[in-house]
């Protein structure tokens, strides 16, 4: 079965990008990571505004559509340049936070029924629920502990989830140092 012009045609279009991406740009055929800056476009992502995160987040990664910046042109081993419209396009990854629970609610339960571990419950610790009600909070320490453990988010979701904040609330990030961040020495003066 002969395949009709068009087909061919957007085949060889298809085949012409990916081997000038691939081996002319020195790129990865399933990744942009390395793509300069200013050669593609990738549209906004969806974001739900219950969580204030993108609709698609699973494991702390989204993916997003992008496409070729316009009048992006290749050369090719030959000389020749071509050039590509934005007609074909690729996924990228994009970081997110999982997010599950809400911080108001997590911090209302410290708040008021703490001394009941109805906080623990919530996020997911029924062990530790079950025995600051069984001492009625700790004798109230542990609800006061509790509480600011909550409300300064050091204590999360037992899943590893992040807590559902409004848009414009105090979101905290855990900075830590590793292999990929280090300590800038200090400059004497």
């Amino acid at each position: 079965m002969a395949f009709p012009l068009r087909k061919r045609l957007r085949c060889f279009l298809l085949f012409l990008l990916l081997f000038c991406v691939c081996s002319h740009l020195e790129l990865s055929l399933f990744t942009s990571d390395t793509l300069t800056l200013l050669t593609y476009l990738c549209k906004d992502p969806k974001i739900d505004d219950a969580t204030q995160e993108p609709e698609n987040c699973r494991n702390m990664q989204a993916q997003v559509e992008c496409f070729p910046a316009p009048n992006i042109s290749c050369r090719l081993q030959d000389g020749r340049e071509v050039g590509f419209g934005g007609e074909f396009g690729f996924n990228r990854s994009i970081p997110c936070r999982n997010v599950g629970y809400s911080y108001k609610v997590a911090v209302a339960l410290s708040l008021f029924l703490g001394w009941l571990g109805a906080d623990r419950f919530y996020l997911g610790y029924p062990a530790l629920g079950l025995l600051k009600f069984c001492t009625v909070g700790f004798c109230g320490i542990g609800t006061l502990i509790d509480f600011l453990l909550i409300a300064m988010q050091i204590v999360g979701p037992a899943d590893g989830s992040s807590y559902i904040v409004d848009y414009y609330g105090a979101r905290l990030t855990r900075l830590s140092i590793t292999n990929e961040t280090f300590r800038k020495p200090h400059q004497s003066l």
